[in-house]
């Protein structure tokens, strides 16, 4: 997993709540479990006119010109409530998002998200609607966001953010669950090789 410090990049405001995972990954795109490839289908019936994907939907805020190639979304209330599936921050990470901003989250979707690497951050609603407010206005749509310092820099204004000891170390050192395990690589051996004794 790589390794997230601080990150600075073009955040685009979605101006919905209850943001469900079925809008961010549709049930008829969970057909592998590679973590690539779901990026195109992001939001799919919210950025296509289409079935087929042929036809952007120039009113969604993604396909806008000024939010080309945004690494960072800020949302309202209750993002990624609804069904549990871990192909939502996948397709969100394979868009190219490293983080997500917003009032709340789902627990399923937060965890799901902590846990493959993509940050998610909460700030006070009245925060976030300063954030959109000014990423509608402002020609400059960066922002940056520091996980050492628990902080968000925006424009003229900076905000703290909570993120528990676990899930911070995780994301600061590049440490999925994998990597986790791995780390008591010998204590499992160990046991292995104990319970062969016992086995026989």
């Amino acid at each position: 997993m790589e390794k997230f410090i601080t990150h600075k990049g073009i955040a685009c405001p979605l101006e919905y709540a209850n943001i469900d995972t079925d809008q961010i990954i549709p049930k008829q795109f969970l057909l592998s479990v590679s973590k690539q490839g779901f990026g195109k289908h992001l939001f799919h019936d919210l950025r296509y006119l289409d079935d087929k994907e042929s036809v952007l939907n120039p009113k969604f805020k993604l396909n806008q010109t000024e939010f080309q190639g945004a690494s960072i979304l800020v949302a309202r209330d209750n993002f990624g409530c609804g069904s549990s599936r871990e192909h939502a921050p996948w397709a969100l990470m394979d868009f190219g998002i490293k983080v997500v901003i917003a009032p709340s989250f789902a627990d399923i979707f937060k965890n799901n998200a902590l846990g493959n690497g993509l940050l998610v951050v909460i700030l006070k609603e009245e925060e976030v609607e300063w954030l959109i407010t000014k990423l509608n206005q402002n020609p400059d749509k960066n922002i940056e966001i520091s996980l050492k310092d628990n902080k968000v820099l925006a424009f003229d204004k900076e905000f703290s953010f909570f993120i528990d000891d676990f899930h911070k170390n995780c994301l600061l050192n590049g440490l999925d669950k994998i990597d986790l395990t791995l780390k008591h690589e010998e204590e499992i051996k160990k046991y292995e090789a104990q319970s062969k004794v016992y086995l026989v």
